[in-house]
C-alpha cells in the first residue's frame, strides 16, 4: 500500500500573490475623467454679467442722514423714535425721498434681528424711492 500526496498543487494555492490588480483603479479613474469632461463645459459657460465691486469704506453720519435701527425683537426706530406700523414707515420715507438732496438711510440692525424684520424696511425704502441705503456694521478687527 502506498499513499500519494500531491504536495505541488496544495503548495501553489497557499502562495501569496504579490501583483496588484490595477483594473478597478483604472476603471474608476476613467469614469471620473468622463464625469469631469462632461461637467467642466457646463461650469465655464455662464451668462456674462458685470458683478458689483465691493466698496467697504466707513460711512460718515451727517446731520441730514436718517438712522433706522432694528432691535432683536423686531422693533424699528426712526432716529431713536419708535415706528409703530408699516404705513408710518412708508410715510416718513416718502417725505425723505422728496427732499433735495435726498438723505442717506442708514440701517443699523441688531446681530440677532431676523431678516423678516429688516427685509420690509428695505422694501419700503425701495417703494418710497430712496436712492441710497447703507447698512451699518462693526468694522472687522485688523
Amino acid at each position: 500500500m502506498a499513499i500519494s500526496f500531491n504536495s505541488g498543487s496544495d503548495h501553489d494555492e497557499d502562495e501569496v500573490v504579490s501583483a496588484i490588480n490595477t483594473t478597478p483603479l483604472v476603471d474608476v479613474m476613467l469614469v471620473l475623467l468622463i464625469i469631469f469632461l462632461i461637467t467642466i463645459p457646463v461650469a465655464t459657460h455662464t451668462v456674462k454679467v458685470n458683478l458689483p465691486v465691493d466698496r467697504n469704506h466707513p460711512t460718515q453720519t451727517k446731520a441730514g442722514n436718517i438712522v433706522l435701527a432694528v432691535m432683536a425683537d423686531g422693533q424699528a426706530y426712526w432716529n431713536e423714535q419708535p415706528i409703530t406700523d408699516h404705513a408710518e414707515m412708508i410715510s416718513k420715507l416718502t417725505q425723505a425721498a422728496g427732499q433735495k438732496p435726498q438723505p442717506q438711510i442708514q440701517i443699523r440692525g441688531d446681530g440677532a434681528a431676523k431678516y423678516a424684520d429688516i427685509g420690509p424696511i428695505i422694501a419700503a425704502c425701495q417703494e418710497a424711492g430712496i436712492a441710497h441705503v447703507d447698512f451699518i456694521t462693526v468694522p472687522p478687527h485688523s
